[in-house]
């Protein structure tokens, strides 16, 4: 996801499963609920420094958005704790024909809506017709497989002309099929991430396409929880769904979220005692370095600091589709690529993970790739030779892609301040341009939600660009950032070298055959000086000793009715 998509999992996990982390703590006195041990008050608060951009599924783009959706919708399937692909909706994995293209799906037949609508097979149709004409700029393209895609993904204005992916029928409520043009190895890992599958309610939906997710009274999902108050930049919150079908049963009632300016407001409320964790909600790497160190030495509260190491990489991207870009076109040799060699190897990465990272406690030097170190298709340390540093080379390069200076003259860096690594990569890849280029190239930070929603549309020559792995398969990485057309591909890159090597490894069916393949991919792409590498995340949590059920693995949050708070 654009930084961030994870996987779903609403089940409990056990604390040792993909370097999970947790808090299980005994009650620590305070009010409680007689015999249980728990806090008579089970409400949730914790801060996030991050505006919502949607919690529609079919527009949803950015973890800081999902981690948040994710308890209020569902889908057909999702993960366990292991992230193996379960039924979710579904009453178990589908049925799939002996050609791989047809997929049966029988849908529990107690799933309701939290208004009291029952799910029917026709609201899947419906919700996954929507997403792949609504989400072009988000996941709908996770659907292009399916039968009839390609006319509902060109349709205009698709919430008075709706049409619906001719692949999937409903011989009855609880029976849904759907018809693949082709066989998809990953199809069902799509339709169990938290974007784009889960379903919705036709007729709520209807009555306002665009904004119905951002009225409490409209806002209707499947999920656990749901909102009772929302405003913009301001707060939102969320009750846990009387009677939910699902399980396990929240015992977290009532989920508060405030929307502060920068997470060091919220560590200070954290420590006075008005928050009860601070890094859920997409927030695990805004914490500011300074507030870490401090923490970190502090005999009561480190004890409360946990780190998680996050599938997440940062990048410089360059524009390759827009006509003003001087960064566009020369894949393997010639003026644009030494643009950007040059752009790359003026990086000293260590000094940046120092400065930005504070001597790497909280990120690394993305060096190996982009795909996090730790996933299928990681190319190996200090493989990738973009992240090589070599100021002199780096001159030599401008010099031939840039003789006059002109080109480069004039350039802007666009990114989303939110993250405290966000501005800090970013002031210090524009001090060293400055230093070992010669280059002044001007910071424009832009309001998160504003920032994705114009690098998805290809606004921005020079620009911050992340991606947080949705599931540990390389197919969403190419697929969604490298593949012409692609949802999250902000910079436009296309090279028929590294598409024909990605459709080849789409088509296999036993990924460890496809690896070879994808690394190849990689591998093209930095022959391409695709990208600049920057970092590899980790991620900063502070959890109160009273929460019960907390924490955060690799990929995402632990879900809130998994969470119990105990007396204190």
């Amino acid at each position: 996801m654009s930084d961030l998509f994870v996987g779903k999992l609403r089940v409990v996990r056990p604390l040792a499963v993909l370097g999970t982390i947790g808090v299980l703590v005994a009650a620590c006195g305070g009010t409680s609920t007689a015999g249980t041990g728990l806090a008579a008050d089970q409400t949730l608060r914790f801060p996030s420094d991050s505006p919502i951009g949607t919690l529609d599924p079919a527009q949803i783009n950015a973890e800081t958005d999902v981690e948040l959706y994710q308890n209020l919708f569902d889908g057909l399937l999702k993960f366990d704790d292991t992230l193996k692909v379960v039924p979710d909706i579904a009453t178990k994995l589908p049925d799939i024909s002996s050609d791989g293209l047809t997929y049966t799906f029988k849908l529990n037949p107690n799933a309701k809506f939290w208004n009291g609508h029952a799910v029917k097979a026709s609201d899947f149709i419906y919700s996954f017709s929507r997403s792949a004409a609504e989400g072009q700029d988000a996941y709908g393209g996770n659907f292009d497989h399916v039968v009839g895609y390609d006319v509902v993904s060109t349709t205009k204005d698709w919430a008075h002309n709706q049409k619906m992916l001719s692949g999937m029928s409903a011989p009855d409520d609880h029976t849904l099929v759907i018809k693949l043009t082709s066989p998809w190895g990953v199809f069902n890992t799509e339709l169990a991430l938290a974007a784009a599958a889960q379903v919705v309610d036709p007729t709520v939906v209807n009555t306002d396409d665009t904004n119905w997710w951002a009225t409490p009274a409209t806002a209707v999902g499947t999920g656990p929880y749901k909102m009772v108050s929302y405003t913009p930049k301001q707060s939102i919150a969320f009750d846990a769904v009387p009677n939910w079908w699902g399980s396990p049963q929240p015992t977290v009632q009532h989920v508060k979220i405030d929307f502060i300016g920068d997470m060091s407001q919220g560590v200070a409320k954290y420590e006075q005692g008005g928050y009860d964790l601070i890094g859920y909600g997409g927030m695990g790497s805004d914490t500011p370095i300074a507030d870490i160190i401090r923490l970190k030495n502090d005999p009561v509260v480190s004890k409360q600091l946990k780190f998680v190491n996050k599938v997440r990489t940062i990048w410089v991207q360059y524009a390759f589709g827009r006509a003003d870009s001087v960064f566009k076109g020369d894949l393997a040799s010639g003026p644009a690529h030494d643009l950007r060699m040059a752009f790359s190897l003026a990086i000293d990465r260590e000094q940046m993970v120092n400065v930005a990272c504070a001597n790497g406690i909280t990120c690394s030097a993305a060096t190996g790739g982009l795909i996090t170190k730790g996933l299928k298709g990681y190319v190996g340390d200090d493989s990738d030779p973009l992240a090589k540093f070599d100021a002199t080379q780096a001159k030599a390069l401008l010099k031939s892609g840039d003789p006059t200076g002109a080109k480069t003259a004039h350039l802007t860096y666009y990114y989303d301040p939110n993250k405290a690594i966000y501005k800090a990569t970013a002031e210090n890849v524009a001090s060293q341009w400055k230093a070992n280029l010669g280059i002044t190239v001007t910071l424009q930070p832009i309001d998160h939600a504003t920032f994705i929603k114009n690098y998805t549309h290809h606004q921005y020559n020079l620009f911050r660009e992340g991606w947080q792995a949705d599931y540990d398969h390389p197919q969403d990485w190419f697929d969604n950032l490298f593949i012409k057309g692609g949802g999250s591909n902000g910079g436009e890159f296309t090279d028929p070298k590294v598409e024909d090597l990605v459709a080849k490894a789409d088509a296999e069916p036993v990924l460890d055959k496809a690896i070879p393949d994808y690394v190849a991919a990689s591998k093209q792409m930095m022959a391409d000086a695709a990208y600049a590498p920057l970092a590899y995340f980790k991620g900063e949590f502070l959890f109160k000793p009273y929460l019960q059920g907390a924490g955060s693995n690799n990929f995402n949050d632990f879900y809130w009715n998994e969470m119990k708070i105990g007396s204190h």
